[in-house]
C-alpha cells in the first residue's frame, strides 16, 4: 500500500474549530412580541384578523404621498438624496411643531428630534435614561414593544396598576415612593392595548408624582388624532408641573402611512441632545426623502382633512365592532367603548382562556390578540385585544360570527 503524500513545508496545520460566541446576555429573557407572531399565523387571505393593529391601508393617501415624492425628487434631488442632520428636516420639525402649538402645546422646532418611527424615539430614550437594574414603570397591561424595549436595556420593569379609567394615582405614588424610578412610561390616550384614555386629573397626578418623587414620564401619543366621541385631554406634557421632565412621543404611522417609518420626541433640551448622540450611534439620521416628502405633504396636501376621512371610517369600524360584541362573545362577558383610536378591550368570563382559545378561532377564520403577553404584572387570561381599524363594517360582522362559533 502506497504510503500518503507528505505534506507541504507550506500547508496550514488543522485549526481546532471552537464554537463562536453566544449572543449578548440581555438578550435572554427577552422573548420575540408575540402580536407578531400571531400576524404570522394569521397571515392568511382568508382569516378575519382583529389581532394586528394596522392601519386601513385603502385609506393611505398614495396620491398625495407620490405627488409630494415626485416634487422632492424633481426639484431638489441633490438635497432629498443626500445625508443631513441628526436632528431631522428643518421643515418637518418646523410642521410638527406647529401641529402641536396648535393642539395646545407651544413647540419649536428646535424642540423635536425626528425618529424612525416612535419606536426608536423609545429605544433612544431608553439607552439615554435606563441602566441595567433601572426601575421603569409601566402600566399593566402594557405596549408590548415597550416591554421588549426595556427589557433589551436590563431595566427592572414593575407595573403599576390600572384600572378601566387606567393608571390609579394612589397606587403610583406608593410604588413611586418605594421604588425610585429613572422613569414612567404610559399611553395615556387611546392606549394599547386597552383603548383607555387617562381623564386630566389623573394626568395632572401623574405630574405632580413625577415631579414628588423625580422621575421622568415617557408620554407616547400615536393614536390622540384618531378622535370619535368626547373632547381632547390635554397632554400631560402640557402640565406646567411635569414640563421640564415629559417626554412626548408622537407618530405619522397612524395619520399618514405607516411604511414612512417617520416619528418624533419632544424633550428639554439636555435629553434632547442624549437622544441625539444615542441616534448617530444607532443610524445617523432618519431617511432624508422620507422626511422631505412628508414635508412637502404637509405644505401642500390638507392632512387634517385626510385624518377626518380616516376617523369617519374608523368610527363607523368601531361602532360596527361594539354592536356585534354581545352576540359574539359568552354571557358574562365584558368590553370597554374607547373614543378613540384602534382597540378595544374584552374579558372574556371566569373559566375561558383566550390564549388556549386562538388556535380554534383561526381554525374558523377569525384572529384577535390574547390579553396575557401585555401584562407586566399578574395576566388576565380571559382578556382580548381587538382591533377594529382594518377591515370594513360587513367584515367586521362575518368575523364576529366566525368568532361567536369558535367560542361557542
Amino acid at each position: 500500500m502506497p504510503s500518503a503524500a507528505p505534506r507541504p513545508a507550506n500547508a496550514a496545520s488543522p485549526v481546532p474549530s471552537v464554537p463562536p460566541p453566544a449572543t449578548a446576555s440581555r438578550l435572554a429573557g427577552v422573548g420575540p412580541s408575540p402580536v407578531r407572531e400571531i400576524l404570522a399565523l394569521t397571515a392568511r387571505p382568508e382569516v378575519i384578523s382583529f389581532a394586528g393593529g394596522l392601519p386601513a391601508p385603502e385609506l393611505f393617501d398614495a396620491e398625495g404621498l407620490r405627488a409630494a415624492y415626485d416634487r422632492v425628487l424633481t426639484e431638489n434631488p441633490r438635497h432629498a438624496l443626500q445625508y443631513s442632520t441628526t436632528e431631522g428636516d428643518p421643515e418637518l420639525r418646523a410642521a410638527v411643531a406647529a401641529r402641536l402649538t396648535a393642539r395646545g402645546l407651544p413647540t419649536d422646532a428646535d424642540d423635536l428630534l425626528v425618529t424612525t418611527g416612535s419606536q426608536q424615539a423609545l429605544t433612544l430614550l431608553t439607552t439615554a435614561l435606563v441602566e441595567p437594574g433601572s426601575v421603569v414603570l409601566v402600566e399593566d397591561p402594557c405596549y408590548l414593544a415597550a416591554l421588549q424595549t426595556f427589557g433589551f436595556a436590563g431595566a427592572r420593569v414593575v407595573p403599576v396598576p390600572t384600572d378601566d379609567r387606567g393608571v390609579v394615582p394612589a397606587a403610583l405614588e406608593e410604588i413611586a415612593a418605594r421604588e425610585k424610578p429613572a422613569l414612567l412610561y404610559l399611553v395615556p390616550t387611546f392606549q394599547n392595548p386597552t383603548g383607555r384614555t387617562l381623564p386630566a386629573g389623573r394626568r395632572a397626578a401623574v405630574a405632580e408624582a413625577a415631579a414628588r418623587h423625580g422621575f421622568w414620564i415617557v408620554e407616547d401619543d400615536p393614536y390622540g388624532e384618531l378622535r370619535y366621541d368626547g373632547e381632547r385631554v390635554p397632554w400631560i406634557a402640557a402640565d406646567p408641573a411635569a414640563a421640564d421632565r415629559t417626554v412626548l412621543l408622537g407618530s405619522f404611522s397612524k395619520v399618514m402611512a405607516p411604511g414612512l417609518r417617520l416619528g418624533h420626541l419632544r424633550a428639554p433640551a439636555g435629553l434632547r441632545r442624549a437622544c441625539v448622540i444615542a441616534k448617530q450611534a444607532a443610524d445617523l439620521h432618519t431617511s432624508t426623502v422620507d422626511q422631505a416628502a412628508a414635508a412637502r405633504y404637509l405644505r401642500d396636501s390638507d392632512l387634517d382633512a385626510h385624518v377626518a376621512v380616516v376617523r369617519a371610517a374608523y368610527r363607523e369600524r368601531r361602532d360596527a365592532l361594539l354592536d356585534g360584541l354581545p352576540a359574539a362573545l359568552p354571557a358574562g362577558s365584558r368590553w370597554n367603548r374607547p373614543e378613540g383610536g384602534m382597540f378595544v378591550w374584552a374579558t372574556l368570563p371566569a373559566g375561558y382562556d383566550a390564549t388556549a382559545l386562538l388556535r380554534t378561532a383561526v381554525g374558523h377564520g377569525v384572529a384577535y390578540v390574547p390579553g396575557a403577553p401585555f401584562f407586566c404584572g399578574e395576566p388576565d387570561p380571559g382578556a382580548m385585544r381587538l382591533s377594529f381599524t382594518t377591515h370594513s363594517a360587513d367584515e367586521i360582522g362575518e368575523g364576529l360570527r366566525r368568532l361567536a362559533k369558535s367560542l361557542a
